[in-house]
């Protein structure tokens, strides 16, 4: 059958590729044109897009590459249209894939969202698109289990993909420098790495060791090297980050996929989020966020407690970044209860196969 994948981000190239893996195992005759990443190209298919070309995030990035992302979302139509897919697969990216979903639909093509849209934190209006767009969600979170049957979206839920990519991964240091290191992850957009880099960097002056950025697989070292300057004690390892946290004595990490990867692989972290201020007065994303919800991480909201801390907005400052790295470092019995909590996390996202089992559901829905 043929497949048409859409992934605008990097967990979902991640995610994405696992999906590819699964279908072209459970598929022997899976023809899968995509848009996606590196990690998705590795796995064979047609590569449309590259993701990189088209991120953004917060009202800022959008308005700014708007036309571009218009042309995008005209293009991908026409691309559908012309091949006629058996399935396109929508992984997150709301913004970009609810309107590929309803022009799917209006074709009659059958339409797969993978990773659900965050509906259970904010614009909660995007269920009723669901509903009436998209044939099946397949969700990798157990507390949007409640959520999406109270909603009457139709899901499909059989784990975490993130489980397999975590334990599967082939680790090895990543410098054979002596002493440890904080690993920071401020994400692979642009806006975020323009947030995050400025705190963070005065952290590592002030901390007197060692940080290794993760750098992102759409990013360049020009993304990081105009804020490191010629800090020594800084440098960026790129297309290795489930080994920089690994490895890492601690880790600061913009708030997504990572964080829960972190809490996986056993890495004591510090979730951070900030975003523009004509952002944060347009459309109040960090306030109407906490009000939906306690927590921004996904780890934390797998709990329904903070397992870890998370530094939102105004609270993301070089003051109290650098007080819980440091208590990271220090506080044994802080990093003990951490690290108790990331193993009921790994307890409640289930067991190995969830990738290959979504693709085995994929295909039983179209047969």
């Amino acid at each position: 059958m043929k497949y048409y994948i859409i992934a605008g981000e990097a967990s979902g190239d991640l995610h994405g590729s696992n999906l590819m893996k699964g279908l072209f195992a459970e598929d022997s005759k899976a023809d899968i044109r995509f848009w996606g990443g590196g990690l998705m190209a590795a796995v064979g298919g047609t590569l449309v897009r590259d993701y990189a070309e088209g991120a953004v995030m917060g009202v800022t990035d959008v308005l700014l590459k708007a036309r571009k992302l218009l042309k995008n979302i005209e293009f991908c139509k026409k691309d559908i249209a012309a091949w006629r897919p058996d399935a396109v697969i929508l992984i997150d990216y709301p913004g970009f894939n609810l309107k590929i979903a309803k022009f799917a639909h209006g074709l009659g093509l059958k339409v797969f969202w993978y990773i659900a849209p965050k509906t259970w934190a904010s614009r909660e209006g995007r269920n009723r698109k669901l509903k009436q767009w998209v044939d099946r969600l397949f969700i990798i979170f157990p507390f949007e289990v409640p959520y999406f049957e109270s909603a009457g979206v139709k899901f499909t839920y059989v784990g975490n993909p993130l489980v397999d990519a975590v334990d599967q991964y082939r680790y090895a240091p990543v410098t054979s420098s002596a002493g440890g290191y904080v690993a920071l992850l401020p994400g692979s957009r642009k806006g975020e790495i323009r947030r995050m880099m400025p705190v963070c960097m005065k952290v590592a002056d002030r901390l007197g060791r060692r940080v290794v950025i993760a750098g992102a697989p759409s990013r360049t070292m020009e993304d990081y090297s105009k804020y490191i300057g010629g800090r020594k004690n800084v440098e960026v390892v790129f297309g290795r980050t489930y080994d920089v946290l690994r490895y890492a004595d601690a880790a600061i990490i913009n708030s997504g996929t990572a964080s829960l990867e972190a809490a996986l692989i056993g890495t004591p972290q510090v979730v951070c989020w900030s975003t523009s201020f004509v952002s944060a007065v347009i459309i109040g994303v960090f306030l109407q966020v906490l009000k939906r919800v306690k927590y921004i991480s996904l780890g934390n909201l797998i709990l329904g407690r903070g397992a870890w801390k998370e530094l939102i907005q105004f609270d993301f400052t070089p003051d109290k970044v650098y007080a819980e790295v440091s208590r990271l470092l220090s506080d044994a019995r802080y990093r003990s209860r951490m690290l108790s909590d990331y193993a009921e996390i790994r307890e409640r996202l289930g067991g190995e196969g969830a990738s290959r089992a979504v693709a085995r559901a994929m295909i039983s829905e179209l047969k």
